[in-house]
């Protein structure tokens, strides 16, 4: 599902954005895969920091499938091999920032696995890694620029995907708020950001059969006035 927000928010790059190949890695009791593009290895504090998250991740799965084993092994429970994937891909690379998307997938041995989505700003200028929330002045000043048209396409899409009227209740059926979405940001330019994607993962928007939701929107002037002062420079309206 992330690839169709990609679709809208990543510059042609050429070549250079693919993601390198890196020989998935693993044991018996785990498979990992870990990525990221080549302008990212190219930014040396940005790799040192990729690489050690590489290195976190791949221990956490392997010290958790082991125990799972040994767990098995204690009860006589069948051993399902555990899976854990991270892929970085660049969104837009602007003089200011590079904009970078990553997706995870892990299995841990129960029905289904479990995916997540996520966004990271390297900021060149400054040569130090960026929360994409963090360009903006608060999140209730983000919430309040986009909640009308992500939530009017959001409970479109609901009903186009569910085949029914929402119902409201205590889990699912409230618009959620930019804090539980993934904020990306992307540029058709290559110049400055002009457009803002938001990712409603499995689970925050609806059930997980429902998948991701996801939404592009141009940056508009009241989006601009909700970036700090600061940033502004690395935006134009569209």
């Amino acid at each position: 599902m992330m690839r169709a927000i990609l679709v809208g928010l990543v510059l042609t790059v050429g070549a250079a954005s693919a993601v390198p190949a890196q020989a998935p890695r693993g044991s018996a009791n785990y498979d990992f895969t870990y990525s990221y593009p080549q302008q990212a290895a190219r930014i040396s504090p940005l790799k040192a920091w990729l690489d050690t998250d590489k290195a976190k991740l791949r221990a956490k799965v392997a010290g958790e499938a082991a125990e799972f084993r040994r767990q098995t092994q204690r009860d006589g429970s069948p051993f399902r091999k555990y899976e854990a994937s991270k892929g970085w891909e660049v969104v837009a690379d602007t003089p200011r920032f590079l904009s970078l998307s990553v997706t995870t997938y892990g299995y841990s041995g129960g029905a289904h696995g479990y995916g997540a989505s996520g966004g990271l700003l390297w900021d060149k200028r400054a040569a130090q890694r960026v929360e994409p929330k963090a360009v903006f002045v608060s999140l209730a000043g983000l919430d309040a620029a986009l909640r009308k048209p992500w939530c009017d396409w959001l409970k479109r899409e609901r009903v186009q995907r569910l085949g029914a009227p929402i119902e409201t209740d205590d889990i699912f059926g409230q618009c959620p708020r930019v804090k539980e979405l993934t904020v990306l940001l992307g540029s058709s330019t290559g110049k400055a950001f002009d457009r803002i994607g938001l990712i409603a993962d499995q689970y925050v928007a609806g059930s997980y059969a429902e998948g991701q939701y996801e939404l592009t929107l141009p940056i508009t002037p009241a989006l601009l006035r909700a970036v700090k002062p600061k940033y502004r420079g690395a935006f134009a309206v569209r």
